[in-house]
This record gives structure tokens, sequence and C-alpha cells, in this order.
């Protein structure tokens, strides 16, 4: 199952829009505005190559993200169809994922 994070500022309609649609689908998500969150805002900042981008959208299914800035309603729409096909978080051996491990084919 995916979860949605929604960064977003406080001044932005875009934010709102997508807030609403959001809403209005029932989607569940967790939301930071980067203007009271200086991490969020550094995030921000730095996955879309160093503009301040909102809204923009984090969908994480284990260690697979897709992001999503700036949506239109048909792009968000076809992110939140995307997201419904993320896999689903597999554990290794009955004990999950242990982050202290280093995968060496990357």
């Amino acid at each position: 199952m995916w979860q949605l994070t929604l960064y977003g500022a406080a001044d932005c309609d875009d934010t709102a829009q997508t807030r609403a649609l959001l809403h209005e689908r029932q989607i569940v998500f967790h939301e930071h505005a980067i203007d009271n969150d200086p991490v969020a805002e550094q995030f921000v900042v730095f996955i879309n190559g160093g503009y301040r981008s909102t809204p923009t959208l984090v969908f994480t299914a284990g260690r697979f993200k897709l992001v999503v800035t700036e949506p239109t309603a048909d792009e968000l729409m076809l992110a939140l169809q995307i997201a419904n096909r993320l896999p689903s978080p597999v554990t290794e051996r009955g004990g999950g994922h242990n982050d202290s491990d280093s995968d060496s084919r990357l």
C-alpha cells in the first residue's frame, strides 16, 4: 500500500486545488506546510532542482517513490492511477528491511 505526502505552501492556489481534489476523492495523505517547516522546504527545494515548487507530492511504497510537482488535475489523476500499481513493500526473511543493509547492485 502506498502513502501520499503533500508538500505545499499557504499562499499557493495550486496547493489548495490539489488538496481539495484529494479530499474530494477521499484520498488519505500527510501534509507538510513548507512555510512553517524548514526541513520540508529544504526537501522541496532539493527534489525540484533548487526551486520552491508547490505542490510537490511524494507517493511512497516501501523503497519505491514517485514524485509529482505542480500537477494539473489530469496529471494528479494519472499519478493516483500509477500509485495504485506500486508494489507493496516486501519483507525479506520475515524480518523486514534493515536500513543498515547495503545493496551492492546499485
